[in-house]
């Protein structure tokens, strides 16, 4: 949510900049103030398929708002965000465009458009749902997003669902109280604590469960033995649907939500929170600094005329290494181009191995068994893996991402002080970019072609035999050729057989290879685009940063240089920049104390 302080301070800080002449700063602040203003807090809910999800979603904002039935699975992803009526917005968007068209639906045909049922597999190619309810939990900035079933990382739904965890700032994994947590779970937790570290467990459905206790200290031990550090909550959205509704306080309580409710307000939207109080502590600081400086060389020259060359001289000497920060010769500028180049060669390289064990696999699959027979079993399979890798791959390409970041930020801090901007890595999902694995089209080999093919080397058969026995005094056809020409069909069925799954495999080898070859190429291509727009978003705000503070060593030298001969003007101007310092001064104090009180709560 937006923190009225926060927000006061900057407006505070845009005047201070606006009265001495100082545009460079704006940008700085004017951004901090758009972080501030956009109070979004986006959680995402995700689990496997037919845990609760949607109807956790709809017990924590008290209205029936995502679909929930027994047959009823999500296909889309829908936002439930705070409005002031309710509304419900389809959002299509399309590759490369930045458009995106929005259709207004009722509320009650959101089934139609987000479920399975209505929308098997997402056909309408919808991108999301946005659903608006005027709730008080929502009025903070809370954005919850009930997700489509994960299947674990080797899903297409689970694949996506770990491209966005980079722009979460919470993440509540959901497994119903029927077993303990799965392989499958405990290592999308594993990958989802790399790309978004404030993780929650919720064990939900405790109402059908009388186990449930039993089922949550299993959980506890999963995650101990994973060591995965994350708040383990047991909930019954029956439960709490039905208190709302009688308002009985005690099955509220029993229902397990205001645990949850607390988390979600404590630990992400107040963190959040704190996050918003720091950067904008430091933006106004930097800003502050920035006036001093000036402030102070002038101070400094008109208290000591004399020494107002040196002071210069000094000055220049100092904004000339910041300048060189800004060519792009410098030593952090180096380090960027460098590791973005050597980053984007290991992320292919890893993602290509990833690839080629998948594809070794497929292929002595393959290899071992008739394609026709298992081809339904082994595209489900091969599709899990494939995006498996992906998955992994992009984790991997989070992670180093960021070092890289931490890198250029240390190089750039060897010659001033900065914080690292803060990076959000978004991927994307290879479903809906590559097409299916499909079985490649193969001769059909029915009854009348094998009887067809059986004739035709059994007619071979009894001709050579029969021919042979008549020598013997036999006839043409007699019981010897007869069975011959009856061998002979039967091997050229078998070896007409053989030839065709042979070349099924081969077409499905081939199919394969073709598949590997389009994951690789567009999963490939996605990760240099997130690399290239790092590259941009840590160029630009070092290059910025770097402007701001060659801008603030101008007015310094400036003010150095321009030092009064005359006392009474003198003495006037020291008064002024005197009372000019400690207006600012007290805008710093008031960005430290806002620091503090984050500080304080922590």
């Amino acid at each position: 949510m937006a923190v009225p302080e926060a927000v006061g301070l900057v407006d505070l800080a845009l005047k201070a900049v606006s009265a001495y002449d100082r545009p460079d700063l704006t940008p700085r602040l004017t951004q901090a103030k758009t972080r501030l203003t956009d109070p979004a807090v986006r959680v995402l809910v995700v689990g496997e398929f037919k845990q609760g999800k949607s109807q956790l979603v709809n017990a924590l904002v008290n209205a029936t708002v995502c679909p929930v039935d027994d047959d009823i699975a999500t296909a889309v992803p829908t936002l439930v965000r705070f409005g002031e009526d309710t509304t419900v917005t389809l959002v299509r968007e399309e590759a490369g465009d930045e458009r995106a068209e929005r259709t207004p639906v009722p509320l009650e045909q959101l089934a139609d458009h987000v479920s399975e049922g209505g929308n098997p597999g997402n056909r309408s190619g919808l991108t999301r749902a946005e659903v608006t309810l005027p709730r008080k939990l929502l009025q903070s900035g809370l954005v919850l997003v009930d997700t489509p079933g994960v299947g674990g990382l080797g899903s297409a739904h689970g694949a996506a669902t770990m491209s966005a965890l980079p722009t979460a700032d919470a993440v509540l994994l959901v497994s119903d109280a029927s077993q303990e947590y799965t392989s499958p779970e405990i290592d999308f937790l594993q990958a989802a604590r790399k790309l978004c570290p404030n993780v929650a467990c919720v064990v939900t459905k405790t109402d059908l469960y009388p186990h449930w206790r039993r089922i949550v200290e299993l959980d506890e031990g999963h995650l101990r033995n994973a060591r995965i550090e994350a708040d383990l909550l047991p909930v019954s959205s029956a439960l709490r649907l039905h208190a709302a509704r009688t308002q009985d306080l005690d099955l509220i309580a029993e229902s397990g939500f205001q645990a949850l409710v607390s988390f979600l307000l404590r630990k992400v939207v107040s963190r959040a929170d704190d996050l918003s109080r720091r950067s904008t502590s430091q933006d106004v600081l930097v800003t502050c600094q920035s006036l001093e400086s000036s402030m102070r060389a002038e101070l400094m020259s008109q208290n000591a005329p004399e020494k107002a060359g040196a002071l210069a001289k000094d000055l220049e000497a100092a904004r000339s290494r910041v300048d060189a920060l800004r060519q792009r010769s410098a030593r952090w500028q180096t380090s960027l181009n460098d590791g973005v180049a050597d980053l984007i060669a290991d992320i292919e390289y890893d993602l290509r191995d990833r690839l080629r064990a998948v594809s070794r696999d497929a292929e002595q699959l393959l290899e071992d068994a008739d394609p026709a027979d298992i081809w339904e079993q082994f595209a489900e399979w091969f599709h899990k893996q494939v995006s498996h890798a992906v998955a992994q791959n992009f984790v991997w390409t989070t992670e180093r991402a960021r070092w890289l970041a931490e890198q250029v930020a240390d190089h750039f801090a060897e010659d001033i002080d900065v914080q690292l901007p803060d990076l959000r890595i978004a991927g994307g999902a290879v479903a809906g970019k590559v097409d299916a694995l499909e079985l490649p089209a193969s001769e059909n080999f029915g009854p009348g072609q094998k009887l067809f093919v059986g004739m035709r080397g059994g007619y071979g058969g009894l001709l050579m035999l029969g021919l042979a026995s008549t020598f013997a005094g036999f006839a043409l056809l007699n019981p010897l050729s007869i069975g011959a020409g009856l061998l002979f069909g039967a091997k050229t069925v078998r070896d007409e057989k053989k030839r065709l799954v042979q070349r099924r495999q081969a077409d499905s080898k081939n199919a394969v290879r073709r598949h590997i070859d389009e994951v690789t190429f567009q999963v490939g291509k996605d990760s240099r685009d997130n690399l290239r727009q790092i590259q941009r978003e840590l160029r630009d705000h070092f290059t910025v940063l770097a402007e701001e503070l060659s801008e603030s060593l101008k007015e310094s030298v400036t003010a150095a240089q321009t030092a009064m001969k005359d006392d009474k003007e003198r003495q006037k101007r020291v008064a002024d920049l005197e009372a000019e310092l400690e207006r600012v001064g007290g805008l710093a104090e008031r960005a430290r104390s806002l620091a503090a009180t984050v500080e304080a709560s922590s």
